[in-house]
């Protein structure tokens, strides 16, 4: 299995600083925002990453990781993608450099108290399909919601105005190599993005989607809140323990 980190975009949200720097290079607590998923995905023995960047300040990247050195890898991958086109868009990008492999992808802002190299593990039994990371949270009209019917996925909804559960889908996805061939066929939603909830549902109806409920706290870093937040956390407990 190979990693991809998504850590493209403008980082509109936290303007103005972002106007001199990539959104994935701001610190969180004692370390650059990069670090946490690049972690994430060496603690679950995934070693072959891909970091997918853009903007104006893509190669501070390759100025501050190199080849991965400080993380214990032999060799980073750089892919860069052009304006806002999606997550799913930016997962397209690495079609060529996953071959035949399924891929682990995380959303470069996203932190997590433990691992999920459990998760990783299970999918890698799994073979086939796809496997979600879901958090109960307190408010989860504003995220993608996983509607369950037992122990299945049966959809995911939007920020829906009613939840029918408290189950947020986090940036933490894992697709086999079908991923590369269903993105090529969807369209632009109407933000004019190709949208990964269009991934997911995709595989929910094929059957062969998955999920696992993640231990300890998650949160992403995306907005002023949210960044002070994940620095609290990281300072108070840390991220990525392995012993979740």
């Amino acid at each position: 299995m190979k990693g991809v980190i998504l850590a493209g975009g403008l980082g509109t949200r936290l303007f103005p600083l972002t106007k001199i720097t990539n959104k994935h290079l701001l610190p969180v607590y004692d370390r650059p925002m990069i670090y946490y998923p690049i972690e994430a995905l060496v603690n679950a023995g995934i070693e072959d990453i891909m970091i997918v960047t853009g903007g104006r300040k893509s190669g501070d990247f390759l100025s501050l990781l190199g080849n991965g050195a400080d993380f214990g890898l032999k060799h980073l991958n750089y892919t860069y993608q052009k304006g806002e086109g999606g997550i799913a868009e930016a997962l397209g990008l690495c079609e060529h450099w996953a071959a035949d492999d399924s891929v682990c992808v995380i959303l470069g802002d996203n932190i997590i108290e433990h691992n999920i190299a459990k998760a990783v593990r299970d999918f890698r039994e799994q073979a086939v399909g796809a496997k979600i990371m879901l958090k109960e949270v307190p408010d989860p009209e504003r995220f993608g919601v996983a509607e369950l019917h037992g122990e299945k996925v049966v959809g995911i909804v939007e920020k829906p105005k009613e939840p029918k559960t408290n189950l947020a889908v986090i940036g933490i996805y894992m697709y086999d190599n079908r991923v590369f061939d269903v993105i090529k066929t969807l369209e632009p939603s109407d933000r004019g993005e190709l949208e990964i909830t269009d991934v997911n549902n995709w595989y929910i109806h094929d059957g062969s989607m998955s999920y696992q409920v993640l231990d300890g706290w998650w949160t992403d870093a995306g907005t002023f809140d949210s960044l002070i937040k994940a620095g609290v956390l990281v300072s108070e407990g840390g991220a990525n323990k392995m012993d979740g």
